[in-house]
């Protein structure tokens, strides 16, 4: 069973066998689209043998399902494909997740194994990994090195990916250190979701997606809610393992 996450900043397959994870691959979601493009009926054909995948079964879900169709695939939404890989990782059948993607930030409710109440931010992406990475950009340092930061942060006002870069220039020229920065954009970057967060919330919360090898933002998150918190071992691929769990 192979599954697909068609995200916004990369596409990720997971291959999956008797309950095995066997194969991952992740692919920059532009270069792949290009390299596949779409055919006569509007359909992706996908050459599963060159990528080095088996296709027996295809299950897709993720940001680009509404508007690409993948052949042979059956499309499910996301939500359900999010919470079928936080079970089968973790064997936990009541928690919250949480999704910090590309461009947005997904809080998933999960009782009894089963998806019991979500909600999403999608309007803004000051809660996702590209506010991450223009933030990190701003401050002239690596995605790895932002998420180090989390003590003694800048107040940052503004929590828009925008304004936001405005705002650390001037921080900038304050005389404000590197480390005091970072750790702004961190807890602001928490402060865009802490709200839906409360409200979903549970005494285990998993975090899912690209933005979540953060782990300043990790800390952050216990800290400020006293969750037990914990990052999905393939956090990133969560979306894609549930797709086979839900295919197979």
């Amino acid at each position: 069973m192979i599954g697909i996450d068609l995200g916004s900043r990369h596409i990720k397959i997971v291959q999956m066998l008797d309950g095995k994870i066997i194969k991952t691959a992740i692919y920059d979601t532009i270069k792949f689209y290009r390299r596949w493009g779409m055919s006569a009926d509007q359909k992706l054909p996908i050459d599963w043998e060159e990528l080095g995948f088996a296709a027996d079964g295809i299950t897709a879900t993720g940001y680009g399902k509404i508007a690409v169709d993948i052949e042979g695939a059956v499309h499910i939404p996301e939500i359900q494909a999010h919470a079928a890989g936080a079970v089968f990782q973790t064997g936990r059948h009541d928690f919250t997740l949480l999704d910090i993607g590309g461009q947005d930030t997904k809080i998933i409710m999960v009782r009894g194994g089963k998806v019991a109440d979500f909600l999403t931010n999608d309007r803004c992406a000051a809660s996702s990994g590209r506010y991450m990475e223009n933030m990190a950009h701003v401050l002239g340092i690596s995605l790895q090195e932002l998420s180090s930061h989390y003590q003694d942060p800048v107040s940052l006002s503004s929590t828009c990916a925008i304004f936001g870069e405005t705002e650390i220039i001037s921080k900038i020229v304050e005389g404000h250190s590197m480390s005091q920065l970072a750790a702004g954009v961190n807890h602001t970057l928490y402060r865009r979701f802490a709200t839906q967060l409360k409200q979903l919330g549970s005494d285990k919360l998993l975090v899912s997606g690209g933005g979540a090898f953060n782990s300043a933002l990790i800390n952050i998150i216990a800290g400020e809610t006293g969750y037990d918190t914990q990052r999905l071992e393939n956090y990133q691929f969560n979306g894609a393992i549930g797709c086979c769990v839900y295919g197979g």
